[in-house]
């Protein structure tokens, strides 16, 4: 599938606010392909499809976590988690994507998970870090990311899990296993 064959399919089921963000994730991830010695075109197709469930119903999405078994114990958190397993799954019904490495990078794009690929690191850090996204501590991220992808990652896991807790919200248990992960990669204690 061409770039521009992906984009007229998912503009048909974004806004296009979302869609403009997407442009922005998929112009970052093809960025950090270079820099990290990632795929450009694996990134750049992932980029594409990552919100590609973004605006199905919640009804459908819940009905698609039970019925493929996509993790039930999602539900028991925000929805805004819900439409990055479900577009995994029916970007590969829907849109015919097969490669499993794309896949995976659309289905943990939201929390995360422990032993994240390159590809993967860099589409939840694109979606994350891409132009049109302005919140406090974002910059630092962004300069973190020109030269270290782990640091940049957990730097951005930091400050959602952060958020969420100041905001009296669930923290999804990926995304808090996800951070540990990689501070154990850099070498980090639990002293």
């Amino acid at each position: 599938m061409t770039k521009d064959e992906a984009l007229k399919i998912v503009k048909e089921q974004l806004t296009d606010h979302r869609y403009q963000h997407t442009i922005g994730v998929m112009d970052t991830a093809i960025r950090l392909a270079g820099r990290f010695r990632a795929d450009p075109e694996k990134a750049m197709m992932a980029a594409i499809f990552h919100d590609y469930a973004k605006f199905r119903p919640k009804d459908e999405m819940k009905s698609i976590i039970i019925e493929q078994n996509l993790g039930e114990d999602l539900l028991r958190y925000g929805s805004e988690l819900w439409h990055a397993p479900v577009g995994a799954y029916l970007v590969k019904k829907e849109a015919g994507i097969e490669d499993e490495e794309i896949l995976l990078a659309i289905k943990s794009h939201t929390s995360g998970r422990p032993g994240m690929t390159i590809l993967e690191k860099i589409i939840f850090l694109a979606d994350y870090i891409e132009p049109g996204r302005h919140f406090p501590g974002v910059e630092d991220i962004r300069s973190t990311a020109e030269e270290n992808l782990d640091n940049a990652v957990k730097q951005s896991l930091m400050n959602t899990i952060t958020f969420l807790m100041k905001r009296n919200q669930l923290v999804y248990p990926e995304t808090l296993h996800t951070f540990n992960d990689i501070v154990r990669q850099q070498g980090g204690k639990n002293e």
